[in-house]
């Protein structure tokens, strides 16, 4: 007997006919002798449709409200299944965040404190299935909160770590991760098994399968992930540690995967002077504003010279970033301020780069060779990126996937 927790994402739960087939799958579960409990998001679209409700009634709303708002998607799916559970002869109920309890701080992005696993512990002395909302929790103050978009990925594993689950089951409309995206590259490989931290930098880079932060999450609480289609009954990939994937036997490759990201704008303010705190004052008012900045460029200027200096935030972050930059201007002391929204981010991740060298030479050479210009790069211990122009990614991503041995040799062309 295992104890899994099963969660299923906004395309599994659109419609009632996507419920009933959900129902079966726990129902096969928990018919294997397991302890099961389900986390649920909202019906695809669901959640855009109330967020604009919230933006429609008025333009500046109260973070509070709009967590009522939002949060209800998650809580009609959630009743659903457990309605059809039931009517299928199973004994299941659903329990809103509040009534775990699931403890979360702020509002519209929470963090999860804590879950109380007191209740979901009598659920399963009684044979029962706790049918759980994900994105949702409730304050210190009582009220409820939500996660983020994405949060009930982040739920899932949280609810997976309070109750010691054996595994978080991650139900999506893909049936695991894959070297790159199939849609771009046919001959794109799924994997049976990545390690968290090649996991964590994919989804960081682009890749959508799962969330950052329930990634985070279930590295540092040892949860495996199994990625699965709720579509097709096929083997999905296991999400482990590097000690699981050792004792798998799998071969380790250099590179895992690519992935890529546009929603990326690039920034670039000239004129720099040459002194020590100019890039304090250029960066200080971007993180007042709560905006992620990713790849730095700069040129290095001679003594007493200007120079100029890129860097690249979210697409979203774009106009915020350039008004957080003007109103410092004087302070920074920059000519001027040009973006550039028509880029992509391209990356190669692996474990394997740790112990070769080569990788980042390697993918230059690949791009050179294609005439693919390079605007910036940003690597990590496993990961190597690089800034081109948008109209290059999927040209890129296929001669990056085929230059690290990634291609399917099996698969059609």
């Amino acid at each position: 007997m295992a104890r899994i927790v099963m969660k299923f994402g906004g395309t599994s739960m659109a419609g009632i006919e996507r419920i009933r087939h959900v129902a079966n799958l726990v129902k096969r579960e928990a018919e294997a002798g397991n302890q099961v409990a389900v986390v649920v998001s909202a019906m695809a679209g669901e959640t855009d449709r109330l967020i604009q409700f919230c933006r429609e009634a008025a333009s500046l709303y109260d973070a509070r409200e709009y967590d009522v708002v939002v949060a209800s998607g998650e809580q009609v799916t959630s009743g659903l299944l457990a309605i059809t559970l039931q009517g299928m002869g199973v004994n299941a109920r659903s329990y809103m965040g509040w009534q775990l309890p699931i403890r979360t701080s702020g509002h519209a992005a929470a963090l999860i404190e804590g879950i109380d696993a007191a209740v979901l512990e009598r659920v399963f002395a009684e044979g029962g299935i706790a049918v759980i909302p994900g994105f949702q929790g409730v304050t210190d103050a009582g009220d409820v909160a939500t996660l983020g978009r994405g949060g009930s990925d982040t739920s899932a594993v949280a609810v997976a770590a309070a109750m010691k689950a054996d595994r978080c089951d991650i139900y999506t409309d893909v049936d695991g991760v894959y070297t790159t995206d199939p849609r771009i590259v046919p001959r794109a490989r799924k994997l049976p098994i990545i390690t968290f931290e090649e996991m964590l930098e994919l989804a960081s880079v682009g890749a959508k399968v799962l969330q950052t932060r329930s990634v985070g999450l279930a590295m540092r609480e040892r949860i495996p992930i199994k990625v699965l289609s709720s579509f097709d009954d096929r083997p999905g990939t296991m999400v482990v540690d590097d000690e699981e994937l050792e004792k798998s036997g799998m071969e380790r490759q250099l590179v895992t995967g690519i992935a890529y990201d546009k929603n990326e704008a690039r920034v670039t303010l000239t004129g720099l002077p040459d002194r020590p705190s100019t890039v304090a004052a250029i960066f200080a008012p971007l993180a007042d504003a709560n905006i992620n900045v990713d790849m730095i460029v700069q040129s290095v200027p001679r003594r007493g010279e200007v120079s100029d200096l890129t860097f690249t935030v979210p697409t979203a972050s774009l106009v915020q970033s350039v008004e957080a930059l003007k109103s410092a201007q004087e302070a920074i002391g920059f000519s001027e301020i040009l973006t550039d929204t028509d880029v992509v981010k391209v990356s190669a991740v692996g474990v394997g780069m740790r112990s070769n060298a080569g990788i980042a030479a390697q993918m230059f050479r690949t791009l050179a060779e294609r005439g693919i210009n390079i605007l910036a790069i940003s690597t990590s211990e496993i990961k190597v990126s690089v800034l081109i122009p948008e109209d290059y990614t999927e040209l890129a991503v296929r001669v990056l996937h085929t230059a690290y041995g990634l291609d399917d040799t099996g698969a059609a062309a």
